[in-house]
């Protein structure tokens, strides 16, 4: 069963995003306070996270498990569908498996390049240091490392301690691993591409290959961000970003 936090009226057209990976729901708390008041704002805990009741398999069963989620409490579409790194991905596979599961997505600071060597450095390099995540001190250095802002800290250290080893390293390997699906060619969401300026050269270079890839993407290059902050530590532009999205098409209706 996926595990989820919601904000805003039931009937109300919902709006899902899926937090980036060792993040946790709370990445997205203050955009579901700003939304919740024209929206039914979903966001799930993704598997293997603090609060999950399912370890972390694939990619692929993450998303297969959200649709089965949107089938059984959301008629089968929903209007508007985020992600951040990890959560981005399982939104692309999403999008590869059911192509009109929602009909806005906004992808934010992902890859869609596999890393090999990346992916081979996961299980020593974790096997060795998966310990110094629980020390406050390492914590708030890696905090730090991914612009996360000070009040947010508690609930990260706190999730991040919750993850075990195994799920830590498993969620890392897929999303090292993790390639764009062909099927996402053909899907009739409109999809919206955001990264920032100061990302790795391999988000980048993945954000060329989304646009390369599917017919009438968008992109957005925020100037000065680094990998995660818009949503992280801009909340508010996030939230308008959203409504735009959506307003745009819908005529503010």
């Amino acid at each position: 069963m996926i595990e989820f936090r919601e904000f805003g009226d039931r009937d109300s057209p919902v709006v899902m995003i899926l937090h980036g990976g060792g993040l946790n729901w709370w990445n997205y708390r203050q955009q579901a306070e700003l939304l919740k008041h024209r929206f039914h704002v979903i966001l799930p805990v993704l598997d293997g996270h603090a609060g999950s009741s399912r370890a972390f398999s694939s990619i692929r069963d993450n998303a297969a498990e959200l649709i089965d989620f949107v089938d059984s409490n959301c008629g089968g579409r929903i209007l508007f569908a985020g992600g951040l790194s990890l959560g981005a991905q399982i939104l692309l596979e999403m999008l590869a498996q059911r192509g009109d599961v929602c009909k806005f997505a906004l992808i934010e600071s992902t890859a869609v390049i596999p890393s090999k060597i990346t992916h081979a450095l996961i299980g020593p390099a974790f096997g060795s240091c998966y310990a110094l995540m629980k020390s406050r001190g390492f914590a708030r250095i890696q905090a730090k490392s991914l612009h996360i802002r000070p009040e947010m800290f508690e609930d990260y250290y706190r999730d991040t301690c919750a993850i075990s080893k195994e799920d830590m390293i498993s969620f890392l390997k897929a999303n090292t691993s993790f390639s764009l699906p062909d099927a996402v060619r053909s899907c009739s969401a409109q999809i919206h591409v955001f990264a920032g300026s100061r990302e790795n050269g391999e988000i980048l270079k993945s954000v060329r290959v989304l646009q390369e890839t599917i017919p009438g993407c968008s992109v957005n290059i925020l100037p000065g961000l680094f990998h995660g902050e818009f949503s992280l530590n801009h909340a508010g532009e996030y939230a308008d970003t959203v409504v735009s999205i959506i307003d745009a098409e819908e005529g503010g209706k």
